[in-house]
């Protein structure tokens, strides 16, 4: 029988966070502390939207390059960015809700310690939840798809469910399902236009991937989109 690798992590309120599935925890890791402002995004590129259209596919295969923090922050405005003084944003919402949360699982990005970190569109900042690079569980939690742990990082979209069901009734799911759909394609038409590859993963194991990215109760995890340089 083989020997299963063991670890754990510890949440910034100090939780422990374990057991998933064949993880349990052994020791805890320091969480990271530190807010990070990412840089500014780019508003103007290289690339038309004809030709990031045309050359939009999805990769599975990624080198050991590391991705910059720059890159990181116009991956993440892509998917969530504001983009007026009223705090609309790069993907349309129904109703104005915004109920995705977007966070960046980090493992090979350049001055970027590995952790989990949530993102604040209204800041253009992200903040550390977990600490440690949780690519190969998360890949695990994928049905074991290689190309969860090949990437630099992995950006991933969860929901809030409440306030679009209030709104909306039974039923309302369907529009978080379009709304992480657009702010997907975004991430991939990003992508391509800095020389980049993602792929959307939504095959995954809810209750693993909520555990290892220690998620609060009220947030669904729906997809994992690595990103990294391509072959």
């Amino acid at each position: 029988m083989g020997l299963a690798v063991l670890f754990c992590r510890q949440s910034l309120n100090g939780e422990k966070i374990g057991p998933i599935g064949r993880i349990r925890v052994l020791r805890q890791i320091r969480p990271l502390m530190s807010i990070i402002q990412l840089p500014h995004p780019l508003f103007t590129g290289s690339f038309s939207i004809e030709e990031t259209l045309l050359k939009r596919r999805s990769t599975r295969q990624f080198s050991n390059c590391s991705l910059s923090l720059a890159e990181i922050g116009q991956l993440l405005w892509a998917a969530q960015g504001i983009t007026t003084e009223d705090g609309k944003r790069t993907a349309p919402s129904a109703g104005g809700i915004c109920p995705l949360e977007t966070y960046l699982i980090a493992g090979n990005v350049e001055t970027l310690a590995s952790g989990v970190y949530k993102y604040d569109p209204g800041t253009h900042q992200i903040r550390p939840t977990v600490s440690g690079d949780f690519r190969v569980p998360l890949a695990g939690a994928s049905f074991n798809q290689n190309c969860v742990s090949d990437g630099a990082a992995i950006i991933a979209f969860c929901a809030t469910y409440e306030a679009m069901n209030a709104k909306y009734g039974p039923g309302s799911e369907k529009y978080i399902d379009m709304e992480v759909g657009h702010a997907s394609q975004n991430v991939h038409l990003q992508a391509v236009s800095l020389g980049l590859g993602t792929v959307v993963v939504a095959a995954l194991r809810e209750k693993e991937v909520r555990g290892i990215m220690a998620l609060p109760a009220n947030e669904k995890p729906i997809y994992l989109m690595p990103v990294g340089k391509t072959i």
